[in-house]
């Protein structure tokens, strides 16, 4: 209950020594004298004098050992000290000497997100800051400020994002990384995707994370590996872990994004993650009534490299074809837009705002899926090229107009020169 004394959290947290367990049965058994591979276990928006599930959330974490994170939102609705005290200290306070915190949106209801960096303290870096990073064995950790206005920007020139990049630069012989922040770059809640965490995700996919936590939406999601843009990747992308379900409350989910392969929102919970040389195994532990909760979504993932870096051609890219050509006729009514580039793109910035397709004369943008599909090596011709699928049929005896901006840049962030603009005719 909230008020409980600090010295019952540490009972309850040593008195659940455990193994941990790789799906819904069954123990991994170590060898005399060898050492578990790290957890990292946590949720985000957690804490409210107002409701009891942080109580409960609190409750399996005593139950399993490791590193304890939080994806923001710790104490509601503000942030302060007092509510920290009262509402996260008697819950997941009790396991304050294990936390490894990232800052939430409700922390800066308070200036600076003084109560957060006040009652964290030193695990919580530098109040100017909020991020900072740690090793978990063969695993780089990156904890990020997502709070965007409070840290001078997150964009791709931003201190923060310029840290990040020196940071896993410094870690490259790691064998993986994880990062957590508040804010998702993708999710199917009614607050749907955050592009603000394109630059995030841009440095981290190029050093070859393997995992990204979040909180925000108060639900459980889970996306398959995935690139910045949005694109699949199952060999190199980046799976993203949205667990807003720390016991402030829940929240339903609206448009279900691409790739989301699993959606929770009718208990609260927590992420544990185990951390392997090579690899991780994941579970969600929801609350149940249990001491051990109910096991959901188990799984596993390998760690990989980095992507090769990328080989700039000299100059900005281009618009180097188009199917349908410019000023084609008899063009179907299903078909497809596509421009052939110069050069291999930034998959993130491909997308609806630099891809588009109008009626000739209109102002009125169609509603299209626009996809990046970088070159294909195991075909002789070279082809980095943006799709455009209209999610209608498009219209007999009309002319359109497809235009690719100047927002649209090569791998190494060179801008298109100028728009590139051309019109077809439908049939």
């Amino acid at each position: 209950m909230k008020g409980g004394s600090d010295e019952e959290g540490k009972g309850n947290d040593a008195g659940h020594r455990r193994c941990a367990r790789g799906g819904a049965a069954g123990v991994d058994r170590l060898a005399v004298g060898q050492e578990a591979d790290p957890v990292l276990v946590g949720a985000g928006d957690i804490a409210s004098c107002k409701s009891t599930g942080d109580e409960a959330t609190a409750d399996l974490l005593a139950g399993i050992e490791g590193t304890v994170a939080t994806f923001g939102d710790n104490a509601y609705e503000q942030g302060t000290s007092a509510e920290f005290s009262a509402c996260y200290e008697p819950s997941w306070g009790r396991f304050k000497e294990r936390t490894k915190p990232s800052v939430g949106n409700h922390e800066y209801y308070t200036e600076g997100a003084s109560g957060y960096f006040e009652y964290f303290d030193e695990a919580a870096g530098d109040p100017q800051k909020g991020y900072y990073s740690y090793d978990l064995r063969s695993w780089h950790v990156v904890v990020l400020n997502s709070n965007c206005a409070a840290v001078g920007g997150c964009g791709a020139g931003s201190a923060q994002v310029q840290w990040l990049v020196d940071d896993l630069g410094a870690h490259s012989d790691q064998a993986c990384t994880l990062a957590y922040f508040h804010h998702p770059r993708f999710s199917s809640s009614t607050r749907g995707n955050n592009s603000a965490m394109v630059p995030f995700w841009d440095v981290l996919y190029e050093a070859g994370a393997e995992v990204v936590l979040n909180g925000h939406a108060h639900h459980y999601e889970r996306f398959a590996p995935q690139t910045p843009g949005g694109q699949a990747d199952p060999e190199g992308g980046i799976s993203q872990f949205v667990v807003g379900t720390g016991g402030k409350s829940l929240n339903s989910f609206g448009t279900v994004q691409a790739n989301s392969e699993v959606r929770l929102a009718d208990a609260d919970g927590v992420i544990k993650l185990t951390l392997h040389p090579e690899g991780y195994d994941w579970q969600f532990v929801a609350v149940d009534g249990t001491v051990d909760g109910k096991t959901t979504d188990p799984g596993s993932g390998s760690c990989h490299n980095a992507p090769p870096k990328p080989t700039d051609r000299p100059g900005p890219p281009s618009v180097a074809s188009t199917d349908p050509g410019t000023n084609a006729t008899g063009v179907a009514t299903t078909t497809n837009v596509t421009a052939f580039f110069s050069e291999e793109m930034r998959a993130s910035s491909i997308n609806g705002k630099t891809f588009k397709l109008f009626k000739k004369g209109s102002s009125t943008k169609i509603g299209a899926v626009v996809t990046y599909f970088p070159d294909d090596p195991a075909t002789a011709e070279f082809d980095p090229r943006a799709t455009l699928d209209p999610n209608s049929s498009l219209q007999s005896g009309v002319i359109y107009k497809a235009v690719v901006t100047t927002g649209a840049e090569d791998s190494v962030g060179n801008p298109l020169e100028q728009q590139y603009k051309w019109f077809f005719t439908v049939t």
